[in-house]
């Protein structure tokens, strides 16, 4: 047991009754479906944010040309208790607008967009082969304040190990977690977690997890990696939507290390919910928890639990701790079908996300101690968002056969229709967006780099 720790207080209580219907899912959102042109898209039954009748902003805000870490307002506090970090992967500005026209709507805003303090965020890697990032380097840059090569986690340009802020968390007594409905040992959750200069070395990943950084709380897909090859999971080798998935830990049976470690081991919503410890381990698929297919020949996105539920179930775990916590929640989802210009997809994945950030901000609203920070390691697809016109039409892709424009897609609420425009199956250099919530925002009003997240994420926490 972490030093500090006590039994769950009336107010832990009342979070966990909290994390138990969102859980459920009777807290928070129901499903509707609408559809154009045979594209079905998700949308909130429940009414996001109204833009024409903003919440009172939590901070003054700087303005728009002053330069990121200046004096913040009198009397307004910078120092956070808990933190929840959630990073879109390949998230950038066209991907949210697209996201809102499609789940809120004109006069309403995403969860993630009505947080009141906004910032731009620089995303280029210390790369001499490349100044476009990768979710390795953009995500080491948020975890450790050092830019680094693509491809490294949790090292620096020289290939030398840095502390990361999940690390130094830890170190101050905080508990803290990592969940993604990616593989919980790929890039952006090792970033935070791990030391290696390829990121493809997971099963490493996952061993360092365990006997170095030791989250609390690890929650996504990836079991792969746990298990040494022929090693039966609970989810078989090899299944026909991809025959290349199979166990491969380099490293023993980490599964098993895990819980002798003292983790509790979840696989199912079920388990999931019913788990109860300090330390909890689950995994949820083979690798992603969804599944991606070049345009039109069945990609899937139906994950044996919501990134919702993973959130809410590692806030109900972490908030136990007396000292805090730092949370890392990624949706790998949007990165992913962007690489394959898959607009529905896209969308459906960012309205995952943002059930997730409406149940970070539930719990923050409530706990008054907590920063919650939404934004991306860069941008996927080159995506802009246009109006219907036969005579701008993009027609089909070069690039691996897939299509320039996805759509039409329904504005909800109405008027008219959109088409998302893809440039590259790739990445850019577009800057990303950045919005937050809670003690401490207010240091990331504006344009910076990609490092100074960090900063502000370690003097919020850590005042540091």
């Amino acid at each position: 047991m972490r030093s500090g720790r006590r039994s769950p207080s009336r107010t832990s209580q009342s979070r966990a009754s909290l994390s138990r219907r969102l859980l459920t899912g009777a807290a928070v959102v129901g499903v509707v479906t609408t559809a154009t042109a045979g594209v079905g898209i998700a949308a909130e039954s429940a009414q996001r944010p109204d833009t024409r009748a903003h919440l009172a902003p939590e901070v003054q805000l700087k303005s728009s040309s002053a330069n990121a870490g200046e004096t913040t307002p009198a009397g307004e506090s910078t120092k956070a208790k808990n933190m929840i970090l959630f990073v879109g992967d390949g998230m950038g500005a066209a991907a949210r607008q697209a996201g809102r026209l499609a789940l809120a709507g004109l006069d309403r805003d995403l969860y993630m967009d009505s947080l009141p303090v906004s910032g731009l965020v620089h995303t280029s890697p210390e790369d001499p082969e490349a100044f476009i990032t990768d979710s390795a380097a953009g995500a080491t840059a948020y975890a450790t304040g050092v830019k680094t090569f693509n491809g490294a986690v949790g090292v620096d340009a020289r290939g030398n190990a840095v502390p990361t802020i999940l690390e130094r968390a830890s170190a101050a007594g905080k508990a803290t977690g990592l969940v993604t409905t990616g593989q919980i040992t790929d890039a952006t959750p090792a970033a935070f977690a791990a030391h290696v200069s390829d990121r493809g070395q997971q099963s490493l990943i996952a061993q360092q997890y365990l006997t170095s950084s030791q989250p609390d709380v690890l929650l996504g897909g990836g079991e792969d990696w746990w298990l040494p090859a022929g090693t039966p999971g609970a989810f078989p080798d090899a299944p026909a939507e991809d025959p290349e998935e199979g166990s491969r830990s380099e490293h023993g049976n980490l599964l098993q290390q895990a819980q002798n470690d003292g983790y509790t081991y979840v696989n199912s919503a079920e388990s999931l919910q019913q788990a109860d410890g300090e330390k909890l381990l689950g995994l949820f698929a083979n690798q992603e928890m969804f599944q991606q297919n070049p345009e039109g020949e069945g990609d899937i996105y139906d994950p044996v639990v919501s990134l919702q539920q993973m959130t809410t179930k590692a806030l109900d775990t972490l908030a136990n701790d007396e000292e805090g916590f730092f949370l890392v929640v990624e949706e790998e989802g949007v990165d992913e079908f962007a690489h394959s210009n898959n607009g529905a997809k896209t969308i459906q994945a960012i309205d995952e996300l943002d059930k997730a950030v409406l149940a970070a901000r539930t719990f923050a609203e409530q706990d008054g101690e907590t920063l919650v920070i939404t934004t991306a390691d860069h941008e996927t697809g080159g995506l802009s968002v246009e109006s219907v016109d036969e005579e701008d039409e993009s027609g089909a892709g070069e690039a691996e056969g897939i299509s320039a424009e996805d759509g039409p897609f329904p504005v909800l609420g109405g008027p008219g229709e959109f088409v998302m425009d893809w440039t590259t199956s790739g990445h850019t250099g577009v800057d990303v967006p950045l919005t937050a919530y809670g003690p401490g925002s207010q240091l990331l009003s504006g344009t910076y780099e990609n490092t100074y997240v960090h900063d502000a994420m370690l003097t919020a926490l850590l005042g540091r």
